[in-house]
């Protein structure tokens, strides 16, 4: 699949080639009909016990290295867009404002802490995406949930796995988001894309997702939560 890396506007995603075979075409349509068929049966997790504990669980991570309780961690949520072209499906990314104080000019999908008003995880995520990008919660369909993810900063975070349907407008916040851009999801799905490399925190190594696309990198808990997506669908 054709992809231009060129885009004079860093607001506005980067476009697929419409230039695709049939057989393709099938193809990108049955991944996306397994990615449906294998979210249909996830549930959202709203027992901050119980998703630390799922959490800890799907990461593997030492209760030393990240000592929260339910009580002292903090819930957030991202959506993970998965936007229906007529080129094909692509995965929505954005790169953070480079003033931020976390995360700072970092790849990541539209998210952040739930708020008062937020009646769950998912309805963060969805006022998140529209506050970031200017993306409204009609033009999302939820799939469902993949597994929790415990950052450093303190956060619990639930990835909420959504189908746009193409024709929204971008407007993104100069405030958070530097840039929008797309990654076909085949490329994004496929493990020859990745590889994995490892920090020392605390004095103990880590291990994460890389992945590349044109001058944009992906890692850290967004590559790990696309992966967890990809095996999910591809059954790896």
């Amino acid at each position: 699949m054709a992809v231009s890396l060129s885009n004079p506007d860093p607001t506005r995603p980067s476009r697929v080639a419409v230039a695709r075979s049939p057989v393709a075409a099938e193809a990108e349509a049955r991944t996306l009909r397994r990615l449906e068929a294998c979210l249909r049966g996830t549930r959202l997790c709203t027992d901050p016990a119980e998703l630390l504990e799922r959490a800890r669980q799907h990461m593997n991570v030492p209760e030393d290295i990240m000592p929260m309780t339910p009580a002292s961690m903090r819930e957030a949520s991202v959506l993970v867009p998965i936007v229906r072209r007529e080129a094909g499906p692509t995965v929505l990314f954005t790169r953070r404002a480079d003033h931020l104080r976390q995360h700072a000019g970092q790849v990541s999908f539209p998210g952040g802490a739930l708020e008062p008003g937020d009646t769950d995880a998912t309805a963060a995520a969805l006022r998140e995406t529209h506050e970031e990008i200017g993306v409204e919660p009609y033009h999302v369909q939820v799939a469902g949930w993949l597994d929790p993810y415990l950052t450093l900063t303190g956060f619990c975070v639930t990835p909420v796995v959504g189908l746009v349907r193409d024709g929204f407008d971008l407007r993104p916040d100069p405030d958070e988001v530097a840039e929008v851009f797309e990654v076909p999801l085949e490329y994004a799905f496929s493990p020859a894309h990745r590889t994995i490399e490892t920090r020392t925190y605390g004095g103990r190594e880590f291990s994460f997702y890389r992945i590349e696309y044109g001058k944009h990198v992906i890692w850290g808990a967004t590559a790990g939560m696309l992966v967890n997506l990809a095996e999910r669908v591809l059954d790896e």
